[in-house]
């Protein structure tokens, strides 16, 4: 249908240059993108209820016969009311419109209509209230309720829908295959389009809303596909030998087979390949991503290149820097630090080192990204925490070298259905196994009454020699008043009820330095407790902190609270969790007892993208995605169809750029236009 994307909507009858102007704010602008502007809800007029059988508060369709003719009233504030009383063959039921007058000219006396509203029962009797309603003649339909906007209403838009889907041909060139669509049970795109906009039955609408989600959904992954390995050529880095064996002596633990596998899959990709890794290795905390990243930067700088390890703060990276540094410090392998608190002198020095190659290994911060910084030979880009990084960031990293390998990691638990379309422009390891010295964190619930006992228990563990964390969602009072501010929070604490105990607070507002600063004292046993905000979610490594408790949990997302529990149980000890709430809804109850349950990130990711969608992963529009107009990504079900498909297509064409597919790739091409992102070549 590439014709009526071009057809502008003023060639509609009744719309105007102005009407126009108001589907424009809407995002729609042609004829094509009026047809894939589908209902935001419907309203079901199949299942008629008669008056005498309607409650109060209930939506209804009733079909009824007019008994008196619509009259009209002004009320004080100029507030123009339509009235009119219909019957059925059980009992009489008053109408009312606010601010309406064209009501009058479009009801009749005596004519029989189907009406769609709520009731609302009072001293006055009856009433229905604001009503929508159409001529028996036009049948018992579902009716199609779209997204307005001031001076356009749904009754416009669906006339203009309707008149949009007449100028579809009998025969619409289908962008899935049709071998797809019987494999897979998939009705045609004329068929959908009709059926989404005004279906006849439920199931109608049911398989409509199948098929162009599907479809949605495999553009979206056949676009993302399509961006691995996009303008990236063939790599400058030769890597000839694999030294991960060699790195894991050097370890003081054993490697899990998850690690191992992640370690695999990465030599393969930089051994095997002429293109560059374009890798993700996803796991939970502590899962051991670090150690995976270090074996590929030892076996990249033992084949002669330079590798980067850039991570989100100051204080993670020297933390990198001092752990790598020392197990690497007999392997002959040079590493180097380069963050923006080194002095000038300092950093000139590694730059130096970077740029004649005398530096193996650099861990950094964005001052590995600035112009000053030159590689003679980067053969290996790390980013760690992939969430807190751009795509610019990552490209400027890239930059540096001629077409270098490239890892991302990320501790934040995807769903894998979604985390194959989210990044699908990398390929993915999954590490899936802790460490057998990680004893799993005991997560309990618990009211604020129970504050008292809590902070009793804190006391006990630092007395043991312990740390703690009190998460707070707010930095300073003003938003909600039963939400603690992290500020007053810890004054409070300082003054009562440890008064005697080293206590800090970072938060949002904490300045860089300071924040770097406290939570270095933290680490190093200065402070004993730490009240802070969700800054501490991506962090420095405690291993001694062996109590979590987080103040109005129900204002988080699990996958949230989950990264932030992660904070604890990184030693040899039993470590805790307390999630305060006193919030006792089903919806509040079901979520944090899915903490208290299970300590699987991955099984978390899955409840929050039902209980939630993809929102609590990636922020407001955070992933980057093109905006969908149909699909849901807490929908597992069609993810995993339109994967499966994907999967069908590839291998059955191996090129989207296959004469079949044109209309599939036109149609990658106009999601990817539409989301301000990528086109494929």
């Amino acid at each position: 249908m590439p014709s009526l994307y071009k057809t502008p909507l003023t060639g509609l009858k009744g719309v105007g240059t102005k009407r126009a102007e108001l589907f424009r704010k809407l995002g729609v602008d042609s004829v094509g993108e009026l047809l894939n502007f589908f209902p935001r809800a419907y309203e079901d007029w199949t299942s008629v209820e008669k008056i005498a059988n309607m409650l109060e508060g209930g939506t209804y369709c009733i079909r009824a016969r007019l008994g008196t003719a619509v009259y009209n009233s002004v009320k004080s504030g100029g507030i123009v009311l339509a009235k009119t009383t219909v019957y059925d063959d059980t009992d009489k039921l008053e109408l009312v419109w606010f601010n309406n007058p064209y009501i009058s000219q479009m009801l009749a006396y005596g004519e029989e209509y189907f009406f769609y509203g709520k009731i609302n029962i009072s001293n006055y009797g009856a009433q229905m209230i604001s009503p929508t309603f159409a001529p028996v003649s036009k049948g018992a339909m579902i009716h199609p309720v779209y997204r307005t906007t001031a001076g356009l209403y749904n009754k416009q838009i669906s006339a203009a829908v309707e008149q949009s889907l007449a100028l579809l041909p009998e025969t619409v060139n289908d962008p899935i295959p049709e071998y797809i669509r019987k494999k897979y049970g998939l009705c045609g795109l004329r068929q959908a389009l009709c059926d989404i906009h005004f279906p006849k039955t439920r199931q109608a609408l049911d398989k409509a809303r199948e098929r162009l989600v599907t479809e949605e959904l495999l553009v979206l992954n056949l676009g993302m596909r399509g961006m691995k390995g996009r303008n990236r050529g063939v790599s400058g880095v030769r890597i000839a030998e694999d030294h991960s064996r060699e790195f894991e002596k050097l370890l003081p633990f054993e490697m899990t087979g998850a690690q191992k596998r992640a370690i695999a899959d990465c030599v393969a990709d930089i051994t095997k390949n002429s293109e560059p890794m374009n890798r993700l290795i996803q796991g939970d905390v502590g899962s051991g991503k670090t150690a995976v990243a270090a074996s590929l930067c030892y076996t990249v700088a033992k084949n002669g290149f330079q590798a980067a390890f850039m991570a989100p703060t100051e204080i993670l990276a020297r933390q990198h820097y001092e752990n790598l540094s020392k197990l690497l410090e007999n392997t002959g392998l040079n590493v180097a630090l380069l963050s923006g608190s080194l002095k000038e002198s300092e950093k000139k020095r590694v730059r130096s080192g970077l740029a004649e190659g005398e530096i193996d290994l650099v861990i950094g911060t964005h001052a590995l990204i600035t112009d000053k910084t030159e590689f003679r030979s980067l053969g290996l880009a790390v980013t760690d925490e992939q969430h807190r990084f751009g795509v610019a960031q990552r490209a400027a990293l890239l930059g540096k070298g001629e077409n270098p390998h490239l890892m991302v990691m990320s501790a934040t638990p995807i769903p894998r259905t979604l985390g194959l379309i989210i990044f699908g422009d990398l390929d993915i390891s999954i590490i899936d196994e802790l460490p057998p010295s990680r004893k799993p964190v005991k997560t309990v619930l618990r009211r604020g009454a129970d504050r008292p006992k809590i902070y009793n228990f804190i006391r006990k563990e630092i007395a043991a020699g312990r740390q703690a964390y009190i998460v707070c969602p707010l930095i300073e009072e003003g938003e909600l008043a039963d939400v603690a501010s992290a500020e007053e929070y810890a004054a409070e604490l300082m003054l009562r009820d440890f008064s005697d105990i080293p206590v800090a607070v970072v938060h949002g507002k904490t300045k860089p330095d300071e924040k770097e600063r406290i939570m270095s004292d933290f680490a190093a046993n200065r402070y004993s407790l730490l009240v802070a905000t969700t800054v501490i979610e991506v962090g420095v490594d405690v291993p001694n902190a062996s109590v979590m408790v987080i103040e109005n949990a129900e204002r988080f997302g699990l996958s949230q609270l989950h990264q932030l529990r992660g904070r604890v149980g990184r030693g040899s000890f039993q470590s805790y969790c307390v999630l305060i709430s006193d919030r006792r809804s089903h919806d509040t109850l079901e979520r944090l007892n899915v903490m208290c349950a299970t300590n699987d990130g991955f099984k978390i990711a899955d409840e929050d993208l039902k209980m939630r969608g993809p929102g609590d992963f990636f922020g407001e529009r955070q992933h980057g995605l093109p905006q969908m107009s149909i699909a849901d990504f807490a929908d597992t079900k069609s993810l995993e169809r339109s994967q499966k498909i994907a999967d069908d297509i590839i291998y059955t064409y191996k090129d989207l750029r296959n004469d079949e597919l044109r209309l599939l790739k036109a149609e990658v091409d106009r999601l990817f236009s539409r989301g301000g992102q990528y086109t494929l070549n």
